[in-house]
């Protein structure tokens, strides 16, 4: 049975309606891409210290230059440059025989000494015991006293000197100070060593002073014990601050002691200190939401409308999280995707 011709024309109508609807609905999903792979995190605004990074050098927290105060042949040279060395090590050894000769003098001078103080006490213990029976005058027994007083000091007289000798014996072996490193070997074998003149470099690079200079303004607060960030040679580091000095030209000189354990960082690099300047607002987001192309920094952005790639500036990396300094505001949803993603910094 055929239907009359308006009911017909409205059943037209309505199939048409119902097939452009689904036409549109299938335009809007293809217009609106599927979610990107991740997890979702709210950026929000974060408190973060700042810092006045202030250049200057590592330098080794000990160094000495050895030298002797004998004048002599150099008959041995023990380390080379490079070589570790312990505390006390001899280094160098100095040609002392002529002071075997002065040691026999000495030893003599002092036996001599030893009898010639035997006999004064000899003497003043009879000269007291006369005079006790009135046997010896006033004048006798301050004699004996005086004679027994000057070889009691000449005893004393020959032994210092045997320890002087003793000490200029020690210089004929030149010890390392400390424990530490030859930095420098300056002479060889059969050089002749004069007094005052350098032999070997040593250097304790266990740990390092790094030095900065920064205004008065810049180091306000800092205090001896306070710990800071330092970077050596682009190493980063924790270190202690020694002192806090003035300098000329109206600067400060601030000291940082930092541990070197192994002699990872080389003494006299490049170095800096992180000074504390307060604290600030900041926003952070994980350095694994961060998009690379090229020279370009970007994130992906949660929006009503789907997810989007927002390229952003970037500021200083704060461990896992990285500083967003233009591009990005409080609130907004990013997606941090999985690691993989990440690693490549593909789409």
């Amino acid at each position: 049975m055929s239907l009359p011709f308006p009911r017909a024309i409205a059943a037209a109508l309505l199939l048409a309606a119902a097939a452009a609807c689904g036409r549109s609905g299938d335009r809007t999903s293809a217009a609106r891409p599927a979610p990107t792979p991740g997890t979702p995190y709210v950026v929000r605004d974060t408190t973060v210290a700042t810092t006045l990074d202030a250049a200057g050098t590592a330098e080794p927290i000990a160094e000495a230059t050895l030298s002797t105060k004998l004048m002599g042949a150099v008959t041995a040279v023990l380390v080379h440059e490079g070589d570790v060395v312990a505390a006390g090590q001899p280094l160098v050894h100095i040609d002392a025989r002529d002071l075997a000769a002065r040691d026999s003098q000495v030893q003599a001078s002092i036996a001599s000494a030893r009898a010639v103080q035997r006999d004064a006490d000899t003497q003043a213990r009879r000269i007291r015991a006369l005079f006790a029976d009135s046997a010896a005058t006033r004048a006798q027994l301050d004699a004996a006293e005086t004679g027994l007083a000057q070889a009691n000091a000449a005893v004393a007289a020959a032994q210092a000197g045997a320890r002087e000798l003793a000490a200029t014996r020690a210089y004929a072996d030149v010890r390392a100070p400390f424990a530490g490193v030859v930095t420098h070997r300056f002479v060889d074998p059969g050089a002749f060593a004069a007094p005052g003149a350098p032999l070997v470099t040593v250097q304790d690079d266990s740990r390092l002073r790094v030095s900065v200079n920064a205004a008065p303004d810049a180091v306000r607060g800092l205090r001896r014990g306070m710990r800071v960030a330092a970077t050596i040679e682009d190493t980063t580091v924790n270190g202690v601050v020694e002192g806090v000095v003035p300098a000329a030209g109206n600067v400060y000189t601030v000291n940082a002691v930092v541990q070197n354990p192994g002699r990872r960082l080389a003494a006299g690099g490049a170095a800096s200190i992180a000074i504390p300047q307060g604290a600030r607002a900041a926003l952070l987001v994980p350095a694994a939401a961060i998009r690379r192309e090229g020279d370009l920094t970007g994130v992906t952005v949660r929006e009503a409308t789907g997810d989007e790639l927002r390229w952003v500036r970037l500021g200083d990396a704060r461990g896992a999280l990285v500083e967003v300094t233009s591009g990005l505001r409080a609130g907004a949803t990013i997606v941090v995707p999985p690691a993989a993603a990440a690693v490549t910094g593909g789409r």
